[in-house]
């Protein structure tokens, strides 16, 4: 079952240090159907309910193009996730394994990704199908799903180099 802010047997919690700025900038927020966690999916699925992407001035311009692209990975800040967890005992069955083991959205730096299919774009809204996040999400960044998309500047030697 999932939970808000217990401790599972099993589990263990640190105190984080303290932060440092690394300059994030929220650029929009996410509007979904989900208000907690006890009710939101655990994976976006892309036939799963429109969401809605509203980018903030000044980054509707970086808007322009996004619409050629079928698919999306949008990045966002999980602003109610606990930061605290290295090890999490997902089926609280007295197992655990450690965070970065896990798709949970409790982690050290909250950082949710979802695939997602992008249905229509309309000024500086998007809607898209695939979202797990909860409603009123912080957005990060929107990128083209990078199996859909092919670098538009020139190759430079690095895109070349294979294993040993």
């Amino acid at each position: 079952m999932v939970r808000e802010n217990e401790i599972r047997p099993s589990e263990v919690a640190v105190e984080p240090p303290p932060a440092t700025d690394a300059g994030l900038v929220f650029i929009g927020r996410i509007y979904s159907p989900w208000t907690s966690r006890l009710k939101a999916p655990r994976q976006g699925r892309q036939d799963g309910p429109l969401c809605r992407i509203e980018i903030f001035d000044p980054w509707v311009p970086a808007l322009d193009g996004i619409g050629r692209f079928e698919r999306l990975e949008v990045l966002y800040w999980l602003h109610l996730s606990r930061r605290d967890l290295v090890r999490q005992s997902p089926a609280n069955d007295g197992s655990a394994r450690g965070t970065f083991a896990l798709r949970s959205p409790v982690r050290p730096n909250p950082i949710g990704t979802s695939i997602v299919s992008l249905v229509e774009v309309n000024g500086p809204v998007l809607l898209v199908r695939g979202l797990d996040c909860l409603d009123g999400t912080p957005l990060l960044d929107l990128k083209p799903d990078r199996t859909l998309f092919t670098p538009i500047a020139p190759p430079q030697p690095g895109d070349f180099e294979t294993g040993d």
